[in-house]
């Protein structure tokens, strides 16, 4: 055996290389409220709940206790009635599976007679949870073009909804832009044509109830069928709590659609309102110790925190030469991009400025560019989450973010054309070859990409997967995450 203080010291080691989750410094994943005391809490109700198992609330009530305060605040929270139920998940990506899943049942059951699969209309910018859910739940996941600033037209979704949709998703925010996408339009369209509307508000669910100036989007909406919204973003808990509510009319029905349920094998009935068996139920008592604790006046006061910080950051960025906020976000994610109304050598390219802020102490998100099935492109991008603690820190990231733009103004996007076109001549061209994991290995390392930490470059990596074929660009994604955990 091994001492549990070596083992300690050696975590401590480890931590020593990942990037800052206080203070603000990763401008996404993390979302410190800037205050000690929700630290300090989430970890003793955490480790009071650390031997519960939620496979099986009847042997632990005080897991559907929880479970019942945090849907009901969340109700209360996204102006919902008592018709409107739902689930504790692990995550966004559980709530947006489960969502899908749901509404591809309950169009089966409305559809006994098709013979094709049903399809999933998102625009391009919803999260990439629900192209995961189509690849799952065996649904065509057909994709909405959206202009290059983001924002996709209700008429373009509503003009997809025919009875093979079994779902429309719509954004609240998307997160890539930033854009609230046109809610209550769709929503109220695909009532009227009998097709389940989902209002995925992973990101915003939590800070959007209280930012100023917004246009309704839950379940205030005619035709919001459900809502995910995740409570370990800016519902400040630990990874990974989140919610998926049901309403719009038969929420029951649906809710339960959601479950899975048998007693056709030996052992105890199996009952999962969840993707997973065994869940621990410490990240619920987390979020539900907070969600008690700072209740709807706290997250109101939090918001308004982060909504001061998102506007002192969008003055700096306008004060910035050759450099703009993408479109008109609305929330805490805000997207910046090359100001294209400048020459070339006054523009700030987004993924040079990412890496450039590392220099600076600053973890920024780099977006690569798409091109839509229109041919419109939205432009590679940097993503910054602001939250409550940026207020307080907004003076030294202006200061970060000036000084990097300055560093790398006029210098020209990562360009890896020539890397594109040696890969054509060896076949991994659209419709070509995928290549497996020693050959992706071998390209990522003459990419000079054989290798992922916090501080390291990725403007070169992001232009290459822009220009590669889609299936070839997530191969070799998919071997440089993998290798990272090989023994």
């Amino acid at each position: 055996m091994t001492d549990a203080v070596a083992v300690l010291e050696r975590l401590r080691a480890l931590r020593a290389a990942d990037a800052p989750t206080h203070g603000g410094r990763v401008l996404s994943y993390v979302y410190d409220s800037g205050r000690d005391e929700l630290d300090d809490l989430a970890d003793a109700a955490a480790r009071l709940a650390r031997p519960l198992n939620g496979l099986d609330p009847t042997v632990f009530p005080s897991i559907s206790a929880m479970e019942r305060d945090l849907i009901g605040f969340a109700r209360r929270m996204l102006r919902g009635g008592r018709s409107v139920v739902g689930s504790i998940t692990s995550g966004g990506t559980e709530s947006c599976l489960l969502a899908v899943k749901t509404a591809r049942d309950l169009w089966r059951a409305q559809h006994p007679d098709a013979t094709g699969r049903p399809r999933l209309v998102t625009p391009t910018t919803a999260h990439a949870a629900f192209q995961k859910a189509a690849a799952l739940f065996d649904l065509d996941w057909d994709p909405v073009p959206c202009a290059p600033d983001g924002t996709v037209r209700a008429a373009d979704l509503v003009d997809r909804l025919d009875d093979d949709v079994a779902l429309v998703v719509v954004s609240a925010p998307a997160y890539p832009t930033g854009a609230l996408d046109p809610v209550a339009e769709v929503a109220s369209a695909a009532a009227d044509r009998g097709v389940s509307c989902h209002v995925d508000a992973c990101f915003g669910g939590f800070v959007l109830p209280w930012w100023p100036g917004l246009p309704a989007w839950d379940f205030r909406v005619r035709g919001v069928t459900s809502i995910s919204a995740d409570l370990h973003k800016f519902g400040y808990a630990p990874k990974g709590v989140s919610v998926l509510l049901h309403g719009g009319g038969g929420g029951r029905r649906r809710h339960r659609a959601q479950f899975f349920a048998t007693t056709r094998w030996p052992g105890y009935p199996v009952v999962n309102p969840t993707l997973l068996g065994s869940r621990s139920a410490s990240p619920l008592a987390a979020a539900w110790a907070i969600a008690q604790h700072l209740g709807e006046r706290g997250y109101a006061e939090l918001t308004a925190s982060t909504a001061r910080a998102a506007a002192e950051f969008r003055r700096i960025v306008d004060g910035i030469q050759g450099l703009a906020v993408m479109g008109a976000p609305a929330g805490p994610a805000i997207a910046l991009v090359a100001d294209k109304n400048v020459s070339a050598r006054e523009r700030v390219d987004p993924h040079r400025l990412a890496d450039a802020m590392l220099a600076h102490g600053w973890k920024v998100q780099h977006q690569p560019g798409l091109t839509q099935a229109d041919g419109t492109r939205i432009p590679h991008s940097a993503h910054f989450t602001l939250t409550p603690v940026h207020e307080k820190e907004m003076a030294e990231l202006g200061a970060a973010l000036r000084a990097a733009s300055d560093s790398v103004r006029g210098v020209r996007a990562a360009d890896a054309r020539m890397l594109v076109a040696a890969l054509r001549i060896l076949g991994y061209r659209e419709g070509g070859r995928v290549p497996g994991p020693s050959a992706a290995w071998r390209l990522l390392r003459l990419a000079g990409a054989g290798r992922v930490s916090a501080d390291q470059p990725m403007a070169m990596l992001m232009a290459l997967i822009e220009r590669l074929p889609a299936p070839v660009a997530e191969a070799l994604l998919t071997e440089l995450l993998a290798r990272l955990s090989e023994p």
